[in-house]
């Protein structure tokens, strides 16, 4: 690695000519971040927050007022009948994991319409054995495949009229798939077709990536339980770490108990001085997340222009944060990630490779020189080593600096020529 960021007048030249073609592209992304900054802020006055609840508590963490505003302050802003926001969920898949197990019971069937979910929640669902899965309690697990990057209605139709199904799990991001993610508009549409089918299904929803890169969220299209993490979109790169859950009280109130103790729920639980830093994250959030698509979309335009094939393009409508390069080999995944690495404030010195990683099936490669570990709302790239080799690129606090990253990534493919 060099100890400077240089960047030939090629690389510089091709920014800047992009950025000129996304100058549309900017402004709506603009339009969309001032309206939830406005979302924000109402949901903050609302709910007259103030230093006082900067405070912490410990042990049991009872009567705490900074937690209880929180939750209250992610209820606006998501329209829901309650949420649970807590530091006690180490990420956004374990907050997924509690809540599905707090939603099913033995015999049960929860069924996935966006096909297979990401890899962490394999051995969750029990798609790869483990003892500890929801197969190995009893509860049964379907799923029905997107075709052409849209929902199966038929099938969906089909299984919902023959089968008792308990809880239908969307995937809003592609996680490590070539799929397109799912945009508020198909979300809409679908959930719409769920309840005037049966009403009485528990529509869950994975929103990880997601957050404020639209005007609307689930919960305002119908959705029963939306979740989250806080180290995306919006803990905004200063929540150290925790996740989301938002939705109908009584949901709500069984995922409190499953990830506490049953009695006891929302009512316990220690802050330990993290509820400025989640206050402040969500402040933030908004801005990071537009900082975060503008360097999607930058990164977008100036890799279809280098020859490589893209999703989404850069003035597609866009679901979440992420972008993918498709490389279709080996060599330039690793070379692009090592370049993202390179300008990173974090661990700049460190090559990445590729290794064995908890909850995957393949080696990965990951690119991630973030103040907190696993970050992926700052920039972050990351890949599994496997056909069609695609990087999965995500986040990035200001724009500055994730086109400064881009620009070291195009440099390493075209000429520094580290990789092992």
């Amino acid at each position: 690695m060099h100890n400077e960021l240089i960047f030939s007048k090629e690389t510089e030249n091709l920014i800047q000519e992009s950025e000129k073609e996304l100058k549309e592209v900017f402004n709506n992304i603009n339009k969309i971040c001032e309206y939830n900054s406005i979302k924000v802020l109402n949901a903050f006055k609302k709910n007259k927050l103030s230093e006082t609840h900067f405070n912490t508590t410990t042990g049991y963490g009872y009567n705490d007022i900074g937690r209880e505003v929180i939750e209250k302050v992610y209820s606006d802003i998501f329209k829901s009948e309650d949420a649970l926001v807590r530091s006690q969920f180490i990420s956004g898949s374990h907050a997924l994991s509690v809540t599905l197990f707090a939603l099913l019971r033995p015999n049960e069937i929860l069924l996935s319409i966006t096909g297979t979910p990401y890899d962490t929640l394999h051995e969750v669902i029990g798609i790869k054995e483990n003892p500890s899965s929801l197969k190995s309690f009893g509860i049964n697990y379907e799923q029905i495949d997107l075709i052409d990057n849209d929902f199966d209605y038929k099938k969906i139709e089909e299984i919902i009229k023959n089968k008792k199904i308990k809880v239908i799990e969307i995937q809003r991001s592609k996680g490590y798939s070539t799929r397109k993610s799912i945009t508020i508009e198909k979300l809409e549409k679908v959930i719409k077709f769920i309840k005037n089918i049966n009403n009485n299904i528990i529509i869950m929803i994975d929103n990880c990536y997601c957050e404020f890169v639209d005007t609307k969220e689930p919960i305002e299209l119908g959705a029963d339980i939306v979740v989250g993490s806080l180290i995306k979109n919006l803990g905004g790169g200063i929540a150290p770490n925790g996740a989301y859950v938002v939705g109908k009280k009584d949901l709500i109130e069984l995922v409190g108990e499953r990830l506490t103790l049953p009695g006891e729920g929302k009512e316990v639980g220690p802050t330990l001085g993290i509820n400025k830093s989640i206050l402040q994250g969500l402040f933030f959030a908004p801005q990071v997340v537009a900082s975060s698509l503008k360097t999607a979309c930058l990164t977008s335009i100036c890799l279809e222009k280098l020859g490589y094939e893209v999703e989404p393009r850069y003035n597609e409508k866009r679901a979440d944060i992420v972008q993918n390069i498709i490389f279709h080999n080996e060599k330039d995944l690793i070379k692009y990630c090592q370049g993202i690495q390179g300008a990173s404030p974090i661990d700049s010195f460190v090559i990445p490779v590729p290794w064995d990683m908890p909850g995957y099936d393949d080696k990965v490669i990951m690119a991630s020189g973030s103040f907190t570990q696993g970050s992926s709302i700052e920039l972050s790239c990351d890949g599994p080593i496997r056909e069609p080799f695609i990087a999965y690129q995500q986040g990035s606090l200001t724009y500055q600096y994730g086109k400064i990253g881009l620009m070291n990534a195009i440099e390493f493919l075209k000429t520094k020529q580290k990789y092992e």
